[in-house]
């Protein structure tokens, strides 16, 4: 309720009896949300902190005031050494004047995320602190008195809301949590008129309920109140106190614990995605062994043979297997070799992918605990600096595609069509190496140009190669031709279906498909 028309004319009528007889000698900002406004007489100072951020529209009433040297600019120089005549509240408004020598004048607009201060000369808007609300450049001062007929007969006639717009959301709350709707119209004027004396002349609670601190001109049953006081700016100055430090502690975590919670998330997806393939290849696929049975029965094996029932001697029992047609029992049994050792990789690199992500898990559930204890914005600042979270803290987006790296050189792989679209199209430079398994679908894969070594060695390309027939319809293959070009030799055209394009310009090179791996030469 701090920006409560019946907090604000208890405010006003108190900064009255501090501010008249002062000369206005400061006003400057030293961040964009915040303006200081000091008034002295002789060695008294009393100064005004407006916070104007979004969702946190504050006064406070520091009685002194340490300038900073440097990131400050001074505002409303027009009014300064003018003395403060008077404060002046508009009647059913939220907002006060505080009048001052010469017709100048401070009025202070507490409307919620509208809020702002003016400065006004003669009556007419002379210039704002908050620039981005615009209509306030051409508010009609003499427009803000308010008169409402608040009698019995014209809450009968309107309601609530329209004979006491002033109470603001806790008050209405208040009486609703008291069965206000559910009683006669008389018992409700009755309830309203008791609240509303309350309201005239008030206590001031700072409470806290469901981890959220309240400033309230009544007390809640079911609350902890922090302060009681019936002082207006001794109330303000500890109600800003309270809820800054849990606004800006929460506002300095808490989208870093989101950040994390969100990426908690996306790695157990992760895990539980690559635990089952890891399950899959390792119960489930048995390349080598067949191998081993086709090798040992190569004269049984009729030429051109699609599939052919063997003894499995390491189950003891019949079983079938599936053969290319087209080549020799011997070479199907290399084939089956081929994918064991591959098989082995992609196993090998499954562990380690999936040990790397368990490791990045702790250390994520390390900070979010360490976070969660900080109760001081300089700790979290501390704390995020010594461990190098700003990247969470800046909530950068996860590199959307396979990225490896090799003797130097960076290997991205698409993920999908669309996703190749967005890497060849978006993410790859021109001088870029362009690399695609021959005649077939599959990832587009890039491997990033390097200025310091503007030529791609063999070596780095073959490696490049074997990832994009790995990541092709030709992965299961003995050897997969994959063209390679500088991304400027690519070209999509208009209306072509994602991940299609037009390569002008290639080479061609015969590789065997193989995941990434860095002990492959």
């Amino acid at each position: 309720m701090f920006n409560n028309y019946y907090f604000l004319r208890q405010l006003s009528q108190a900064l009255k009896e501090r501010l008249v007889g002062m000369t206005l000698g400061a006003c400057f900002s030293q961040s964009k949300d915040e303006l200081m406004i000091g008034f002295f007489k002789g060695v008294q100072e009393q100064w005004i902190r407006a916070s104007l951020i979004p969702n946190f529209n504050l006064l406070t009433f520091p009685l002194d005031y340490q300038r900073k040297k440097v990131n400050s600019i001074d505002l409303f120089k027009d009014a300064i050494d003018q003395e403060v005549e008077d404060i002046i509240q508009y009647h059913n408004e939220r907002a006060f004047l505080v009048k001052m020598t010469n017709d100048w004048g401070l009025l202070f607009k507490m409307y919620g995320n509208r809020s702002n201060i003016l400065l006004i000369h003669e009556g007419e808007v002379h210039s704002v602190f908050q620039k981005r609300h615009i209509e306030d450049q051409i508010m009609e001062i003499n427009a803000l008195d308010r008169e409402i007929d608040q009698s019995k007969e014209a809450f009968f006639d309107g309601g609530i809301k329209a004979t006491y717009p002033t109470l603001g959301p806790e008050a209405n709350a208040y009486l609703e949590s008291q069965g206000f709707n559910d009683v006669s119209p008389d018992e409700q004027w009755t309830r309203l008129s008791d609240l509303v004396k309350k309201l005239e002349s008030p206590r001031y609670f700072v409470e806290e309920k469901n981890e959220q601190v309240q400033f309230l001109l009544f007390q809640l049953e079911d609350a902890e109140t922090l302060l009681e006081s019936d002082h207006p700016i001794e109330a303000a100055n500890e109600f800003y106190y309270r809820f800054s430090k849990r606004y800006f502690v929460e506002r300095e975590k808490g989208p870093l614990l989101k950040e994390i919670d969100k990426r908690l998330k996306q790695s157990r997806s992760y895990l539980k995605k690559h635990y089952a393939r890891y399950e899959e290849l390792t119960e489930n696929a048995r390349f080598e062994e067949i191998a081993n049975i086709i090798m040992a029965n190569l004269h049984n094996i009729p030429p051109r043979s699609k599939k052919v029932t063997l003894f499995d001697f390491y189950n003891e029992e019949d079983i079938k297997i599936k053969l290319n047609e087209l080549l020799t029992p011997q070479k199907n049994a290399e084939t089956y070799y081929r994918k064991a050792k591959n098989q082995k990789l992609e196993v090998s690199n499954l562990e380690r992918n999936i040990q790397q992500k368990e490791n990045e898990m702790e250390e994520l559930k390390v900070h979010r605990d360490a976070l969660d204890e900080f109760e001081m914005v300089r700790e979290i600042r501390k704390y995020i600096k010594a461990h190098s979270l700003q990247k969470l803290q800046k909530n950068e987006p996860v590199f959307p595609f396979r990225k490896f790296e090799y003797k130097g050189f960076e290997i991205w792989v698409g993920k999908n069509a669309v996703n190749n679209d967005l890497l060849t199209q978006r993410y790859a430079h021109k001088r870029d190496l362009w690399l695609h398994a021959r005649d077939v679908a599959g990832s587009h894969v890039v491997v990033k140009w390097k200025s310091k070594q503007p030529t791609f060695p063999v070596d780095v390309i073959e490696k490049a190669a074997s990832v994009a027939a790995y990541y092709s319809q030709r992965k299961t293959d003995t050897l997969c031709p994959v063209i390679y070009t500088p991304k400027k030799f690519v070209r999509k055209r208009k209306g072509d279906p994602a991940g299609l394009v037009v390569v002008d310009k290639e080479k061609v090179v015969l590789i065997e498909p193989a995941p990434f791996y860095e002990g492959l030469n």
